[in-house]
């Protein structure tokens, strides 16, 4: 079973996985995107939400819930959230693990954030498996695309 919480700075260990160097292009690790976050805080920015991934008990993925104004990028939606920064550890991929996390990230934003109505993301347009991963959870590409730091991103979104 998977399960999504908060992050809380004791799972900083067990989210210290490295990623190999393809995976490394398109997704932050959990260490340099909680850098960023504490930068942003810094600057009165508390529109980032750190959250952990959960599978049967064991802590193996993360990603951030972002309310900030980066979500503008990619809808005008002022109830939206950015996905960004998912990662799995590499022990536990293709397990289903980001599957099932990406399903249950719409009733976790439902439970906590009520009044988001819609989840934007950017996806590297070679990150084929990630696309096909958010394509099978409910998202949609409707041809917009951006450039991200290494190469052309999908935009894509989820209404809730």
């Amino acid at each position: 079973m998977t399960e999504l919480k908060f992050y809380q700075p004791e799972n900083l260990s067990e989210l210290d996985y490295v990623l190999d160097e393809i995976q490394s292009q398109f997704t932050a690790t959990a260490k340099q995107s909680l850098e960023k976050i504490e930068e942003r805080n810094l600057s009165g920015d508390f529109f980032a939400y750190p959250i952990t991934i959960f599978h049967d008990e064991k802590i193996v993925g993360f990603f951030v819930l972002d309310f900030g104004e980066d979500k503008f990028d990619l809808t005008e939606n002022q109830d939206s959230v950015l996905i960004r920064s998912l990662s799995v550890n590499p022990n536990f991929q293709g397990k289903g693990v980001g599957k099932s996390a990406m399903i249950e990230v719409d009733y976790y934003i439902k439970e906590h954030f009520s009044d988001c109505n819609e989840i934007v993301l950017a996806v590297n347009e070679k990150n084929i498996s990630a696309f096909q991963l958010y394509i099978a959870t409910g998202y949609v590409y409707d041809g917009k695309m951006r450039e991200g730091r290494s190469g052309s991103q999908f935009l894509m979104s989820k209404k809730l």
